[in-house]
């Protein structure tokens, strides 16, 4: 295809993804040229300047008939693989609408909504904690469709790699800690669930639209339970959370309003949330790091204690 319109990449991203390694340096080299290619396959045209997260840029565009869309662009990897197939599940309702996409680039054009008004800016953390439970009720409330990947490949990989993660982690409190979050897991993934899951639902992920007052944004499919949705908005506003000077208090004021919102049974959102916490203690491992996140510590001890 010959293109006939100009795609800048921002040196801040070419500079931040392509500090990963080799493939996302080569992903971006191509960039400009894919950029290009959708603005005209899908005749659309520049609305403003781009923005970009950790992984993906994203372009304000106009469609041919004038109406608002955001280009959506990222390396296809195993976390984004189920993207379109969840926005379409979910339909519009509480998340973003999928406009087209291309399958094998991962491209996507999606409904536009203000980038400027997430949820993080909503003063109240108890109004906007409401706000994301009520949205997180309505997502998995959906069924995960067939071919998704599903929570028990994931909980079955995390427990393979506890035994030679573990002993990485410095303090030996942690370690006791990690193998608890572990044998949490264990007890659950014989019944890992088929509700269709966000997987990274926190106030960022979560932007003021025109036909709802808020929608959800940047899903990472994946079919299971509920449980598993919750530590990411556990985790919001933390600084908030210390602030307080009761953080066990304030973190199961939180779980309890997630968990009666969202209708799931509080034994199984203990397991599935240390089954999060302990997801990320092997993420942080592989990238060489001996201690667990102080934050997490504390949510999962204020859990157990809750379970105790």
């Amino acid at each position: 295809m010959t293109t006939s319109t100009r795609f800048d990449v921002p040196d801040s991203f070419l500079a931040s993804y392509g500090a990963h390694g080799p493939e996302e340096r080569a992903w971006l080299a191509r960039l400009p040229r894919t950029g290009a290619d959708f603005l005209d396959r899908w005749a659309l045209r520049p609305d403003g300047p781009s923005a970009h997260g950790m992984a993906s840029l994203v372009l304000p565009v106009r469609r041919a008939d004038g109406a608002p869309a955001v280009l959506k662009l990222q390396r296809p990897r195993e976390e984004t693989a189920g993207v379109a197939a969840g926005l379409r599940a979910w339909r519009g309702r509480g998340v973003v609408r999928l406009l087209d996409h291309d399958e094998e680039s991962g491209s996507q054009l999606l409904e536009r909504l203000d980038a400027d008004r997430p949820l993080s800016s909503v003063p109240d953390d108890h109004e906007a904690l409401r706000i994301l439970a009520e949205l997180l009720a309505r997502l998995v409330a959906v069924p995960a469709p067939a071919g998704l990947r599903g929570l028990s490949d994931i909980a079955t990989a995390m427990l393979d790699q506890t035994p030679s993660a573990i002993p990485s982690l410095r303090d030996p409190v942690e370690r006791r800690l990690a193998r608890t979050c572990a044998a949490a897991v264990a007890e659950l993934i014989d019944e890992p669930g088929d509700r269709l899951l966000h997987w990274d639902l926190h106030y960022d992920n979560v932007l003021a639209g025109e036909r709802e007052p808020w929608l959800v944004i940047d899903p990472e499919p994946l079919a299971g339970d509920p449980g598993f949705e919750l530590l990411p908005a556990l985790h919001n506003r933390w600084d908030e959370v210390v602030a307080t000077g009761e953080v066990p208090r304030a973190v199961l004021r939180r779980f309890d309003l997630l968990t009666e919102a969202v209708g799931v049974d509080r034994r199984r959102a203990v397991g599935w949330t240390l089954g999060r916490v302990l997801q990320n203690a092997l993420w942080d491992i592989e990238d060489g790091r001996t201690a667990l996140e102080p934050s997490q510590v504390a949510i999962a001890t204020a859990l157990l204690r809750r379970a105790g």
